[in-house]
């Protein structure tokens, strides 16, 4: 069986054929793996003699059965085109898995790996190209055959330096043999003016020249998807929600001492580290559970306010592509190490350009930690369609009043932006002092206080 069978009838003289036959019909067929496959049909009346026979002819001395087209894989229902990223050019060899370009979408980039180990034989889009699902990316030769060996550059000589600057040649015409008359001398005397009246003369301006050695230079980079998206979320947030910032500050002498005290049992037990995440993290849903405005979010279209029944919490990472927020789902019903084991697998997709659209789908709050950065203070900006964001900042010793006394604590100032629209100040404070209260004593959580 053909598939895209591709036909030509030619009408063509056959000298074998016996006499009283006009001709033969000459049928090329051209299968899906490059077999092209010549038959020879006579008509009705066509009778061949006891010598000659109808031949069956194959025209390819090749059948393209190692040529594999890839195409892009689906997307998530909620993304339609991506960009492609060519990590291989043509003749390069590829291993079985290995990754030939990366497709970035507004959420994520996907890798396409190759299904086989040979060598690319074409690339059917150009590097920055827009594609969609099912979209033909390149051509792959599975043969064991060698890859095409690339030309080997001969090693280009080293620039010559430059000539000297020779004299320029005299100019053209007759050598004068008199100098020019000098002008006379006026009599009258120069009035004298004191330095102070003289007047500076303005100078003509001088054009900016780097110093040596100083290349001012500047290029251009495309701005990809993922970042694209993100400028384009946070613009709607500003322009959408009615946005403001409350701000508190978190004593974390506790925290510290109880990390201290049982890091290393925690990690021998859970291979985990323990880190401050978790103890906001939990800390949060403790809150959006006492206060569940801050969980809920306005449906536009409806005039409605949707009240989740279940938190999931978004965690800003930063990528060297740009910010993401993988989901950590059902955070009610999680201890600390299931938080810092979620956590450790969501950094770590992230870190290798693994997560899918799956894990940052959704959400209902957003926690964001510029601390890790050395951040002292800021604002953060609404994730939507959420209506609040926590954000975390750096740990630095300061000065504070304890009973009266000044004391040193390493404090942190922690910000809550919200949507005014549907959170009033009172749920905002006292959902941020519930997350102070849980930090700087983390046995109201085992208390429910």
């Amino acid at each position: 069986m053909f598939s895209r069978c591709l036909s030509r009838t030619l009408r063509c003289p056959v000298p074998a054929l016996r006499r009283g036959s006009s001709g033969a019909q000459v049928r090329l067929f051209s299968n899906a793996a490059g077999c092209r496959i010549t038959t020879v049909s006579a008509k009705k009346n066509f009778l061949p003699s006891t010598t000659d026979s109808v031949r069956f002819y194959r025209t390819s001395a090749i059948c393209r059965q190692d040529v594999v087209t890839v195409n892009t894989p689906a997307f998530a229902e909620s993304v339609t085109e991506g960009d492609v990223r060519w990590e291989k050019a043509v003749g390069d060899a590829v291993t079985e898995d290995e990754v030939v370009c990366e497709i970035e979408t507004d959420k994520t980039s996907v890798q396409v790996p190759a299904p086989a180990a040979g060598v690319i034989e074409a690339l059917l889009i150009p590097d920055g190209g827009k594609v969609e699902g099912g979209t033909p990316l390149f051509v792959l030769r599975k043969s064991g055959a060698a890859p095409k060996s690339k030309p080997v550059e001969a090693a280009a000589p080293p620039p010559a330096s430059p000539p000297p600057a020779a004299t320029p040649p005299p100019a053209a015409g007759p050598i004068p043999s008199s100098l020019p008359p000098v002008p006379p001398v006026s009599s009258q005397p120069l009035e004298a003016k004191p330095v102070s009246a003289v007047k500076p003369t303005s100078s003509a301006p001088v054009s900016e020249v780097p110093p040596a050695g100083i290349a001012r230079t500047e290029h251009r980079v495309k701005m990809n998807r993922m970042r694209q998206r993100i400028a384009q979320r946070l613009k709607e947030a500003q322009n959408t929600c009615a946005m403001l910032t409350t701000f508190n500050e978190v004593d974390m002498s506790n925290i510290h001492q109880m990390r201290a005290l049982h890091k290393d049992a925690f990690l021998k037990k859970h291979n985990l580290k323990l880190g401050f995440m978790s103890a906001f993290v939990k800390a949060a849903a403790f809150a959006l559970q006492d206060q569940p405005a801050v969980n809920a979010v306005i449906d536009d279209s409806t005039k409605e306010i949707v009240y989740r029944d279940y938190i999931d919490i978004s965690v800003a990472v930063s990528t060297p592509r740009g910010l993401v927020v993988p989901v950590l789902r059902n955070v009610e019903s999680m201890n600390f190490a299931d938080i810092e084991r979620t956590i450790a697998e969501l950094g770590e997709k992230a870190r290798k350009n693994e997560l899918a659209i799956e894990d940052m789908d959704g959400g209902t709050f957003t926690i964001s930690n510029g601390g890790v950065f050395g951040s002292l203070f800021g604002t953060p900006i609404i994730n939507p369609p959420q209506s609040a964001i926590l954000g975390m900042h750096g740990i630095f010793d300061r000065p504070v009043a304890i009973s009266g006394k000044v004391e040193v604590r390493p404090m942190m100032y922690v910000a809550l932006t919200y949507d005014h629209r549907l959170i009033d100040g009172r749920e905002a404070v006292l959902f941020l002092r519930k997350i102070k209260s849980a930090v700087e004593d983390p046995r109201i959580l085992l208390l429910d206080l």
